[in-house]
């Protein structure tokens, strides 16, 4: 394994991240239990959640996944060997079961110790927006449209403020972003500089992908010049990149046949890329899983890459990953896709 330092502190964290938005839904309690233990005895130190997951998120699955990891450590009293990141629900429909209140004082205080509860743990290492308040260009949308109707007061500081008592509690150590844009990224950034007291985001966890790399094109900068790092999340493009729905497949029991709102990742474009991609892995015997994950892993803004799996057989290719050195030819292929067909699933 790999590691490297969330930014700004001198927390080590394995360059693959464990992913666990299925356990609770696609996968059982033993099964997370399964894949926490085969990570952690292959050097992967990190592990990535939320309040909402599993995903879907549903009122019956509500914060299932928390319990899984929280059983988890209770069994085998290793806490202090993995560094834990969580999230906070924003404002959204599919959310509301949850709250509705978005990052209020109290609804931050209430998330974090739901959280901690069922997690079983004193204290999250890294904690999570986990996607804007604001009405901006997140999940899937390419681009941003302002509408007269947008009414969000900019709260930041406040938010700012609530999550660094929390700091000061010992609740939580660090605290990132999640689907953020460059706006937003800097907004923060400049409310802790403005005002010394409070808490610097640390990274920004951000979908990024060979289907998406729209990071890229103004956050990398950011990532790099500001020393907010990203952490990758869906780098397979919920399971397109292993190349699995290509010829039409929809495979039984895969993410994109149970949960058909996502298949921005196996059409139009998307497929085309993809199987071009597939086609560079394989001139170049590697499977596309391997490329797509390592492609990830050598970019100079990332800290973690987030991988997720439902099987053992997927969970132990994508950590082997990290051992994938691509070639100046590959590398150069996959640019040659990228600037023919830039960004199809954003």
């Amino acid at each position: 394994m790999i590691y490297t330092n969330l930014p700004h502190t001198d927390i080590e964290v394995s360059k693959i991240c464990l992913g666990t938005m299925t356990w609770g839904n696609q996968n059982t309690e033993a099964e997370g239990h399964e894949q926490m233990d085969y990570a952690l005895e292959n050097g992967v130190n990190f592990f990535d959640t939320a309040e909402l997951y599993p995903i879907p998120a549903h009122p019956d699955r509500h914060s299932l996944t928390e319990k899984v990891i929280g059983t988890w450590f209770k069994k085998n009293g290793n806490r202090d060997k993995i560094v834990l990141a969580s999230k906070i629900v924003g404002k959204a429909p599919f959310a509301k079961f949850i709250r509705t209140t978005g990052f209020s004082r109290d609804s931050i205080i209430e998330a974090v110790e739901g959280s901690l509860q069922r997690l079983q743990t004193d204290y999250i290492d890294l904690y999570q927006l986990h996607w804007p308040e604001r009405n901006t260009n997140y999940f899937g949308k390419r681009g941003y449209q302002h509408s007269a109707d947008d009414h969000w007061q900019d709260n930041i500081h406040q938010v700012l403020e609530t999550l660094r008592d929390l700091i000061r509690e010992g609740k939580i150590r660090q605290v990132g972003i999640s689907n953020e844009n460059p706006w937003g990224i800097m907004r923060y950034l400049e409310e802790s500089k403005v005002h010394a007291s409070l808490p610097r985001m640390i990274t920004v966890q951000n979908p990024y992908s060979l289907l998406n790399r729209q990071f890229e094109i103004g956050s990398s900068e950011i990532a790099m010049r500001e020393d907010i790092k990203l952490l990758a999340y869906s780098p397979l493009g919920f399971g397109a990149l292993s190349g699995k729905y290509l010829g039409d497949r929809l495979p039984e029991n895969s993410r994109l046949a149970l949960f058909p709102n996502y298949n921005r990742y196996i059409k139009g474009n998307s497929v085309i890329a993809t199987q071009k991609y597939y086609d560079l892995a394989q001139a170049n015997d590697l499977s596309l899983t391997q490329m797509a994950l390592a492609f990830v892993n050598t970019r100079p803004f990332l800290t973690s890459n987030i991988i997720g799996a439902t099987t053992m057989k997927q969970l132990e290719e994508n950590i082997a990953s990290i051992d994938v050195e691509l070639s100046a030819e590959v590398l150069e292929g996959i640019e040659a896709i990228h600037n023919e067909i830039p960004n199809p699933a954003p």
